[in-house]
């Protein structure tokens, strides 16, 4: 069994079907997080009033890639667990054992954010049943001390295809989705709180750069070049393509 008290992070194992303590956290802070204040500002207020025991909402972070979204709730996390914040990573293949992880943690003082980063469901993938049971689909009422928080690309998490439209139909001036939309729509509607994420532009991308490289005492616009040069590499302006950058070349430009 986890010890809560002394245990702020574990991750489910479906092998062995069990939670692991998390030991190591990823130490990143909200203030590392530039270019997302209004996300910031959304999760913040939604946690706290989850801490503080009143209503709150499951929360769906969803858009570009790499713009922090996962690392917000890591820095979360790392605000927030002296107040009684706790954070249990589960796969999306996993999400089958919600119940069972959820039954284990119900009657804990502390407070639960369940965390699935990049859910998507393909056709024909159901675990999204399992997770549509624990937001709001059972006859049990879900445990007050449980939220789920989970990162996306997509705002509706399941395929959106062309021919799912076809038997949508106008009646009297309203909009009737076929079954088939009404199913995809229906999941994401259970998470009461969207959170939007945007490519960050180029002044913010560098903004980004600049906070990894605070020693650096050079020509800033060289460093410039060189960041924007790497992001053309990857095709992507992102708080993630900055610190892949610090990764790629801390070395040539912090050097002694």
């Amino acid at each position: 069994m986890i010890d809560w008290n002394s245990t702020y992070a574990a991750i489910w194992r479906q092998r062995k079907e069990y939670l692991r303590a998390v030991r190591q956290l990823d130490p990143i802070g909200l203030h590392d997080l530039l270019g997302i204040d209004e996300q910031k500002r959304q999760l913040i207020a939604n946690t706290e009033k989850f801490l503080a025991r009143q209503p709150a909402n499951n929360v769906l972070l969803w858009g570009a890639r790499g713009t922090g979204k996962s690392s917000l709730i890591k820095a979360l996390l790392n605000a927030y667990h002296p107040e009684g914040l706790r954070v249990i990573e589960v796969d999306k293949e996993d999400l089958v054992y919600l119940p069972e992880i959820v039954d284990e943690i119900r009657e804990q003082p502390q407070r639960f954010i369940i965390y699935c980063d990049d859910l998507s469901f393909e056709t024909g993938e159901n675990q999204y049943k399992a997770l549509k049971s624990v937001l709001e689909g059972s006859i049990e009422l879900p445990p007050d001390n449980v939220l789920l928080y989970a990162t996306s690309n997509r705002r509706h998490l399941l395929p959106e295809l062309m021919k799912d439209n076809l038997d949508t139909r106008l009646v009297n001036g309203e909009v009737h989705y076929s079954d088939a939309v009404e199913e995809k729509i229906s999941l994401s509607d259970r998470f009461g709180l969207w959170i939007s994420f945007y490519p960050v532009n180029t002044q913010t991308y560098l903004t980004i750069v600049d906070s990894y490289f605070s020693a650096y005492q050079g020509d800033p616009d060289l460093l410039h070049q060189a960041a924007l040069e790497f992001s053309h590499l990857r095709a992507a302006k992102s708080g993630r393509t900055a610190k892949q950058f610090y990764n790629a070349t801390a070395t040539v430009f912090l050097k002694a």
